[in-house]
């Protein structure tokens, strides 16, 4: 595993005027939680966190974090809890991170790698939809895999992979449910458009057959409502 070092400093400036001022200095505002409480306010630089964030592991990167207090220097080990970032350019905005014990299982989230090309793509002329891009492990800090791999070459049209089909990883425990689809292959979208528009006309045609049967009802009940009706004496008529 890759050790990766963020340099920190605690951080005094609070409200959104001083973290502001925090980032045109090119610092990012950060809170260190242990055990879902608030330990610890700290400053870390942007390029820093940048580098931090992309190595092969991730946003589940493990990072030592060494804590410039004033007079000292503490470390704790930290994995990114949530990431604020701007939605106009995406540079950080803020970060908070959970302290972690590298002896104790925690939860996290890790990205899908779909592998392979389906039969059903490759030789029917299918589309692979992809319906999850990560799922939830459970595992010890230093068992967190980079990505779950998903090979999808066996699957023909209306075929789906699903989170049971997985590969078992030692020390992984997959939390998600086990009947959700992963990947799915769909028939060539002109035949899905020919289905859609079969299933539209006989949704159209339903409404004609409703008004026909109703039109037939009233001639019924008419044709009941003059044979009913008393009829004119023949004595009456001669006068």
């Amino acid at each position: 595993m890759e050790k990766i070092i963020l340099k920190a400093a605690v951080r005094e400036e609070t409200g959104k005027s001083g973290c502001k001022h925090l980032r045109k200095e090119g610092l990012i505002p950060a809170v260190v939680y242990k055990d879902g409480k608030k330990g610890i306010s700290v400053k870390v630089g942007s390029k820093d966190l940048w580098h931090a964030l992309h190595t092969e592991a991730g946003e589940n990167a493990i990072i030592t974090m060494e804590i410039d207090t004033g007079d000292k220097e503490t470390k704790k080990t930290v994995i990114v809890k949530e990431m604020q970032n701007d939605p106009l350019n995406d540079k950080f905005l803020h970060v908070d991170f959970h302290e972690i014990s590298l002896k104790e299982k925690l939860k996290v989230k890790v990205p899908v790698a779909v592998k392979g090309e389906a039969v059903g793509v490759r030789e029917e002329d299918g589309v692979l939809s992809q319906l999850m891009w990560e799922v939830e492990v459970e595992c010890l800090p230093t068992d967190i895999p980079e990505h779950i791999d998903v090979n999808v070459d066996e699957l023909k049209i209306g075929d789906s992979i699903h989170v049971k089909d997985i590969a078992s990883i030692p020390g992984v425990a997959v939390l998600d449910d086990p009947e959700q689809a992963i990947a799915s292959v769909h028939p060539p979208k002109a035949e899905e458009e020919e289905i859609a528009e079969e299933a539209a006309e006989g949704e159209e045609l339903e409404p004609e057959v409703i008004k026909k049967g109703k039109a037939e009802e009233e001639g019924e009940e008419e044709a009941a409502a003059e044979e009913a009706a008393p009829k004119p004496e023949e004595g009456k008529k001669q006068e």
